[in-house]
């Protein structure tokens, strides 16, 4: 599942203040330690796993603040 695939990248490269187990599909990922480097190693893992670019657009806090919104941009980014 997307959630799920996403969720683990998390955890890998977002290095946050809890177990990525405990982060609920809403959570504030810029709350709970993400930074801007991490969102850099993060949105190059995501494209990588999901074979999509992140247009200039979508570069923003916004799209990397929860495990829910980053679903639905790369549902975005899959389905254009």
């Amino acid at each position: 599942m997307l959630l799920d695939e996403i969720r683990q990248l998390v955890a890998q490269h977002a290095m946050l203040s809890c177990p990525v187990g405990q982060i609920t599909d809403d959570a504030d990922l810029y709350a709970l330690g993400l930074t801007s480097l991490r969102t850099v190693n993060l949105m190059l893992a995501l494209e990588d796993h999901f074979e999509v670019e992140f247009p200039t657009q979508m570069l923003s806090r916004r799209t990397f603040e929860s495990v829910r919104v980053l679903a639905e941009s790369i549902e975005k980014l899959q389905a254009s």
